[in-house]
């Protein structure tokens, strides 16, 4: 049996970036993987969106004539390409992984990783079992597509976001269960390229739990681009016929059945915690994710998780910043954890949307003297010449000491914009001192300044 340092159950964006870190702190790393290296992220999830969600944001573009000057004849498209090129630079982003790992000497064992107690892990795969010992453990074996009872996924008519990310043929007409960032980010994708989508979201709001204004901003972009939104509405129920499907649903007005020729369900994640061995080896789990303290360890003395399987958000940079954290407690290098205040979500439909920090509410809740400032993107000169005005970028902050508590962002290329507001919560800058930060001209990035001058009420632009 093969002894190492750290042994680390799963390569996502977690497990993956935490053996490099290992590594660079001198530990000998084995990383135990029975699928692709990179995870659901790199492989199902984010990368591979990224690219279609592009290929449509170019479509939408062309079809809408947002280009002036550029005239487009019988625009048509390959969807099948699309997926073609999404599976590329997925496959693309995994060799690159393994490059990492074998530069930085980390030794990848391919199969399922179980806990077995004592340090030590059994991995199996179609050529047996084999066991390694480590010093200590990291479960870094992150989350899979929730389904809910009675729903049969048939790859065809009934999708999750994995089938949806093969699927040569765009349909026609879609039902899309769960109006989150994996449900928007499809219903925009196909809006994009005319089918006829409708959303279904339990809550009264898309991206529920975001900031109220930017959800209702996005809501009218969808209704704009024709797409069908019922939310406080509940699935009920589907019937797969030989032409598509018949989706029951209950809103305000009662049950109503929903045919199209798809459903696609996005209802949310759950942790992949099954058959790891976890109550032998003394994890606990609590409401399905794996229990861990500040540095990550779980009850378990030499064993430790980080990412979707220890709890939202289920993000794959949370992972990363994570698994760098847990190795540098192991090594007695870190004295505090990653701080959940500064971790930025996306969602990457268009318009996009970004946030970090309190809303508006959570900050007014958490008895904040709260000074806002907004700012649309239509008072911006790069966004006019640009043609994407849609949206706005709003700061919130403590009126007593100029202290930035959050930001909430919609509107193209905000998913790059919420970087700069996240790394002046994170050195704990002032809202005048982001004010104060000269931009270059013509930026989008101009609105975020604007933004905070704003919110000490001193705009110029608007």
């Amino acid at each position: 049996m093969t002894s190492y340092d750290l042994a680390i159950i799963g390569s996502g964006p977690g497990g993956y970036v935490a053996a490099i870190r290992a590594a660079q702190l001198g530990q000998r790393v084995a990383l135990v993987e029975e699928d692709a290296l990179g995870g659901v992220c790199l492989n199902w999830g984010c990368i591979p969106t990224k690219a279609i969600l592009t290929a449509a944001e170019h479509f939408e573009d062309l079809a809408a004539g947002r280009v002036p000057g550029l005239k487009v004849d019988g625009l048509t498209v390959d969807f099948g390409a699309v997926i073609d090129a999404s599976r590329k630079a997925a496959e693309r982003l995994t060799r690159g992984v393994a490059h990492l790992m074998k530069r930085n000497q980390i030794e990848v064992v391919r199969g399922r990783g179980r806990l077995l107690g004592g340090g030590q892990v059994s991995v199996t795969n179609g050529a047996g079992e084999t066991g390694l010992e480590a010093s200590n453990i990291l479960l870094a074996t992150g989350s899979t597509e929730l389904i809910l009872p009675g729903i049969e996924i048939d790859g065809r008519r009934v999708l999750t976001s994995r089938q949806a990310l093969e699927s040569r043929e765009l349909p026609e007409s879609i039902v899309i269960v769960g109006g989150g960032a994996v449900g928007l980010e499809f219903a925009y994708t196909y809006a994009a390229y005319g089918a006829r989508v409708t959303v279904v979201e339990m809550q009264d709001q898309l991206l529920p739990g975001l900031d109220r204004e930017v959800a209702e901003a996005l809501a009218n972009s969808f209704t704009r681009r024709g797409v069908k939104l019922a939310t406080q509405t509940a699935y009920r129920g589907i019937e797969v016929t030989e032409s598509g499907v018949v989706v029951t649903v209950e809103g305000e007005k009662g049950e109503e059945d929903l045919r199209a020729d798809q459903m696609l369900l996005a209802v949310g994640r759950r942790a992949l915690v099954a058959d790891l061995g976890l109550e032998k080896a003394g994890v606990e789990v609590q409401n399905g994710f794996i229990a861990v303290g500040e540095d990550y360890r779980t009850a378990a003395p030499a064993i430790w998780a980080i990412g979707d399987v220890i709890g939202p958000p289920l993000l794959a940079h949370k992972a990363s910043e994570e698994g760098k954290a847990a190795v540098e407690f192991m090594a007695g290098t870190r004295k505090k954890p990653v701080d959940p205040r500064t971790i930025p979500a996306c969602t990457y439909c268009q318009p996009q949307v970004a946030t970090v920090g309190l809303s508006e509410d959570e900050a007014r809740a958490a008895n904040y003297d709260v000074r806002v400032g907004k700012v649309p993107f239509v008072a911006n000169g790069k966004a006019v010449g640009s043609g994407h005005t849609e949206g706005f970028i709003k700061i919130v902050s403590d009126a007593r000491y100029g202290e930035i508590l959050g930001c909430q962002a919609i509107g193209a290329g905000v998913t790059e914009l919420i970087a700069e507001v996240t790394l002046a919560m994170a050195l704990e800058a002032t809202v005048r001192e982001l004010a104060e930060t000269c931009h270059a001209h013509p930026t989008l990035s101009e609105v975020m300044m604007e933004t905070a001058l704003a919110a000490e009420g001193r705009a110029i632009h608007f």
